[in-house]
């Protein structure tokens, strides 16, 4: 279904209005024994969990369960501190939160990027997070304001079919995609989380104006419309588009999966594109918690050596504490890295970026 931003926002108001939130808990809420991913964050050697302490932290997760529910598990089973979860996009949980006000239920909430996180900076719904945690990161991936923190790194690449294209065909900069050797080529992911606050770095970067026409063009120029990353990264793959703008670790995680018959790889723009941006994932605390305590500790339990190397191992994404190494498979960073862009105005240009997007017809393709 191709979700619109008013849509969006339309819908979860209603829902605030005629239902009651439930939380389901991680699978667990306490749980006396773990095993499978979960085991393999947790020490080793030790055969049961943790009593409970009497502290329950409340999350909004924008990160998938598959991908952070074994972190949650691990942190349950080795702090005692029951976990409770609601699961669903960053940006609606975002818009949802805002709706409930200091009547939300969350204590945490964890964005796969920072848009949805400045929108509720933007809106004066956050907390402030203690140094301790805070410190836990380099400056450059953290809020200057002290409101959130990143925890892993995604960086922007395009992903391409590679029994149609080699990386010598291919351009230098997303500005070129707009040709039209590249007509009806080019897959956008108009409603992602990651494309949004991308787009709205686009636009602090090159202007509203210049982002805008870019987009407007890949439009005119035949750019298709899919819901996400991974389902761009598998049509590439299957050979159902030539290329698309995605999140670098889908390509990672279908490859070992599926190993030669995935036909897809990704290439990265010139180090200086925007097409190249690393976007952070990033976790806060809500201004209304009562149960802070808790919820820094698993902030501060994402940015440990074992959550960190699970992260960069499992799901191929860039580690940012803890002095965790990416994984072998990763290419060095040197591309616009987070540290030259200020991702706290993203929550100013959230709202703005969604309706430009929604506006190019792109959501439509």
């Amino acid at each position: 279904m191709r979700v619109q931003f008013n849509a969006m926002r339309l819908r979860i108001l209603f829902l605030t209005l005629i239902t009651i939130l439930i939380l389901a808990s991680c699978g667990n809420g306490n749980p006396q024994t773990i095993d499978g991913r979960a085991a393999e964050i947790y020490p080793p050697g030790i055969e049961k969990c943790a009593g409970s302490n009497g502290s329950t932290v409340t999350i909004y997760s924008g990160r998938t369960e598959n991908l952070i529910n074994p972190v949650l598990e691990a942190f349950a089973c080795e702090t005692g501190t029951n976990v409770q979860v609601r699961w669903g996009a960053s940006t609606d949980l975002a818009l949802l939160i805002n709706e409930e006000g200091e009547k939300t239920l969350a204590d945490v909430f964890l964005s796969r990027s920072p848009g949805p996180v400045g929108y509720l900076e933007s809106k004066d719904l956050l907390g402030e997070i203690s140094s301790e945690t805070l410190d836990l990161v380099e400056s450059q991936n953290r809020s200057a304001a002290g409101r959130w923190v990143g925890f892993s790194g995604r960086k922007r690449v395009m992903v391409y079919n590679t029994d149609e294209y080699s990386p010598k065909d291919l351009p230098e900069s997303v500005f070129d995609l707009t040709a039209e050797e590249f007509r009806n080529k080019v897959a956008l992911p108009g409603t992602n989380g990651s494309f949004i606050d991308w787009f709205t770095v686009f636009m602090d970067v090159h202007g509203k104006d210049v982002a805008t026409q870019w987009l407007d063009d890949m439009v005119t120029n035949g750019a298709t419309y899919y819901p996400n990353n991974r389902s761009i990264v598998e049509a590439a793959g299957r050979g159902e588009i030539s290329m698309g703008l995605v999140n670098h670790y889908y390509n990672y995680q279908i490859k070992a999966s599926e190993g030669n018959a995935h036909k897809a790889e990704n290439y990265d723009f010139d180090n200086k594109d925007i097409g190249s941006l690393l976007v952070i994932t990033a976790a806060t605390i809500l201004q209304s918690s009562e149960n802070i305590e808790a919820s820094e500790n698993l902030l501060q339990y994402l940015l440990t050596g074992p959550v960190q190397q699970y992260f960069t191992d499992r799901t191929f994404e860039y580690p940012l504490a803890a002095g965790i190494q990416p994984n072998a498979a990763l290419p060095e960073l040197t591309a616009l890295e987070i540290g030259s862009v200020d991702f706290d105005k993203l929550g100013g240009g959230f709202e703005e970026a969604s309706r430009i997007i929604e506006a190019s017809g792109i959501l439509n393709k």
